[in-house]
Protein backbone atom coordinates (compact mmCIF):
# COMPACT_ATOMS: atom_id res chain seq x y z
CA UNK A 1 0.00 0.00 0.00
CA UNK A 2 1.20 3.91 -0.92
CA UNK A 3 1.83 5.60 2.07
CA UNK A 4 -1.03 8.28 0.52
CA UNK A 5 -3.56 5.51 0.66
CA UNK A 6 -2.40 4.09 4.32
CA UNK A 7 -2.64 7.77 5.35
CA UNK A 8 -5.90 7.69 3.80
CA UNK A 9 -7.18 4.79 5.61
CA UNK A 10 -5.44 5.93 8.99
CA UNK A 11 -7.50 9.53 8.93
CA UNK A 12 -11.04 7.99 7.74
CA UNK A 13 -10.49 5.15 10.50
CA UNK A 14 -9.84 7.84 13.15
CA UNK A 15 -12.47 10.24 11.33
CA UNK A 16 -9.78 12.68 10.73
CA UNK A 17 -8.98 15.76 8.64
CA UNK A 18 -6.00 16.65 6.77
CA UNK A 19 -4.98 19.98 5.32
CA UNK A 20 -0.82 20.52 3.95
CA UNK A 21 0.80 23.89 3.91
CA UNK A 22 3.54 23.54 1.48
CA UNK A 23 6.55 26.09 -0.36
CA UNK A 24 9.29 24.03 -1.88
CA UNK A 25 7.16 21.10 -2.71
CA UNK A 26 4.82 22.88 -4.24
CA UNK A 27 1.37 20.93 -4.18
CA UNK A 28 3.06 17.91 -4.59
CA UNK A 29 1.69 16.61 -1.07
CA UNK A 30 -1.63 17.76 -1.91
CA UNK A 31 -1.64 15.99 -5.42
CA UNK A 32 -0.23 12.85 -4.14
CA UNK A 33 -3.11 12.71 -1.17
CA UNK A 34 -5.83 13.58 -4.23
CA UNK A 35 -4.81 10.72 -5.92
CA UNK A 36 -6.43 8.43 -3.60
CA UNK A 37 -10.54 8.15 -4.63
CA UNK A 38 -12.26 9.20 -1.69
CA UNK A 39 -9.68 11.61 -0.29
CA UNK A 40 -12.31 14.13 -0.08
CA UNK A 41 -13.57 12.88 3.35
CA UNK A 42 -10.68 14.07 4.85
CA UNK A 43 -8.68 16.00 2.84
CA UNK A 44 -9.80 19.79 3.36
CA UNK A 45 -7.49 21.66 0.97
CA UNK A 46 -3.64 22.41 0.73
CA UNK A 47 -1.58 25.89 0.63
CA UNK A 48 1.19 26.97 -1.76
CA UNK A 49 2.61 29.24 -0.10
CA UNK A 50 5.86 30.20 -1.99
CA UNK A 51 6.51 33.79 -0.77
CA UNK A 52 6.53 35.17 2.69
CA UNK A 53 3.67 37.43 2.24
CA UNK A 54 1.62 34.25 1.60
CA UNK A 55 3.11 32.45 4.71
CA UNK A 56 2.55 35.77 6.76
CA UNK A 57 -1.28 35.97 5.32
CA UNK A 58 -2.69 32.80 4.81
CA UNK A 59 -0.42 30.58 7.32
CA UNK A 60 -0.27 33.08 10.10
CA UNK A 61 3.60 32.90 10.42
CA UNK A 62 4.81 36.11 11.94
CA UNK A 63 6.89 38.75 10.35
CA UNK A 64 9.07 38.30 13.61
CA UNK A 65 9.78 34.22 12.87
CA UNK A 66 10.52 35.01 8.95
CA UNK A 67 12.98 37.92 10.25
CA UNK A 68 15.30 35.96 12.91
CA UNK A 69 14.96 32.51 11.46
CA UNK A 70 14.15 32.92 7.45
CA UNK A 71 11.61 31.01 5.56
CA UNK A 72 13.57 28.00 5.72
CA UNK A 73 13.70 26.87 9.40
CA UNK A 74 12.05 25.03 11.80
CA UNK A 75 10.24 27.05 13.46
CA UNK A 76 8.65 28.69 10.40
CA UNK A 77 7.22 25.42 9.10
CA UNK A 78 5.80 24.62 12.60
CA UNK A 79 3.66 28.00 12.22
CA UNK A 80 3.08 27.20 9.20
CA UNK A 81 1.12 23.25 10.20
CA UNK A 82 -0.66 24.84 12.92
CA UNK A 83 -1.47 27.66 10.16
CA UNK A 84 -2.67 25.17 7.78
CA UNK A 85 -4.94 23.36 10.36
CA UNK A 86 -6.26 27.07 11.69
CA UNK A 87 -7.28 28.31 8.23
CA UNK A 88 -8.21 25.18 6.42
CA UNK A 89 -10.34 23.89 9.87
CA UNK A 90 -7.90 20.46 9.85
CA UNK A 91 -7.38 18.38 12.81
CA UNK A 92 -4.12 16.75 11.17
CA UNK A 93 -1.35 19.08 8.64
CA UNK A 94 2.41 18.65 6.61
CA UNK A 95 4.27 21.55 6.08
CA UNK A 96 7.75 22.21 4.39
CA UNK A 97 9.86 24.83 3.38
CA UNK A 98 13.22 24.56 1.65
CA UNK A 99 16.00 25.01 -0.95
CA UNK A 100 14.95 22.64 -3.91
CA UNK A 101 17.68 24.06 -6.07
CA UNK A 102 19.50 24.64 -8.41
CA UNK A 103 20.15 28.02 -7.09
CA UNK A 104 19.34 29.94 -3.76
CA UNK A 105 21.02 28.05 -1.52
CA UNK A 106 23.78 29.94 1.08
CA UNK A 107 26.99 28.45 3.40
CA UNK A 108 24.33 28.35 6.21
CA UNK A 109 21.66 27.27 4.15
CA UNK A 110 22.71 24.64 1.42
CA UNK A 111 20.62 23.48 -1.32
CA UNK A 112 18.73 20.44 -0.67
CA UNK A 113 18.10 22.24 3.09
CA UNK A 114 14.23 21.56 3.85
CA UNK A 115 12.57 21.48 6.86
CA UNK A 116 9.19 19.68 7.50
CA UNK A 117 6.67 19.45 10.03
CA UNK A 118 3.64 16.80 10.77
CA UNK A 119 0.86 17.79 12.73
CA UNK A 120 -1.70 15.57 14.83
CA UNK A 121 -3.65 17.98 16.33
CA UNK A 122 -1.31 19.59 19.09
CA UNK A 123 1.45 17.24 18.45
CA UNK A 124 3.76 18.41 16.07
CA UNK A 125 7.55 16.52 15.13
CA UNK A 126 9.70 18.12 12.78
CA UNK A 127 12.77 17.30 10.68
CA UNK A 128 15.61 19.06 8.76
CA UNK A 129 16.43 17.41 5.58
CA UNK A 130 19.94 18.34 4.16
CA UNK A 131 21.96 17.20 0.93
CA UNK A 132 21.33 17.78 -2.96
CA UNK A 133 20.26 15.16 -5.27
CA UNK A 134 19.22 17.71 -7.73
CA UNK A 135 15.94 19.94 -7.64
CA UNK A 136 13.23 16.96 -8.36
CA UNK A 137 15.42 14.72 -6.20
CA UNK A 138 15.56 16.84 -3.48
CA UNK A 139 11.20 17.79 -3.96
CA UNK A 140 10.78 14.22 -3.66
CA UNK A 141 12.93 13.12 -1.31
CA UNK A 142 10.50 16.00 0.93
CA UNK A 143 7.06 14.65 -0.22
CA UNK A 144 7.70 11.20 1.17
CA UNK A 145 9.71 12.51 4.11
CA UNK A 146 6.58 14.34 5.32
CA UNK A 147 4.05 11.39 4.43
CA UNK A 148 5.95 8.89 5.94
CA UNK A 149 6.21 11.46 9.26
CA UNK A 150 2.44 12.38 9.21
CA UNK A 151 2.05 8.26 8.97
CA UNK A 152 4.17 7.71 12.17
CA UNK A 153 2.26 10.14 13.50
CA UNK A 154 -1.36 8.82 13.32
CA UNK A 155 0.07 5.16 13.93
Amino acid sequence: MKLEEEIGELLKAKNLSLSTAESCTGGGIAALITSVPGSSEYFNGGIVAYSNEIKQDLLHVSAETLARHGAVSRETVVEMVKGAMKTLKTDCAVATSGIAGPGGGTQEKPVGTIWIAAAYKNEIVTMKQEGDCGRAGNVQCAIQNALSMLCSKLK
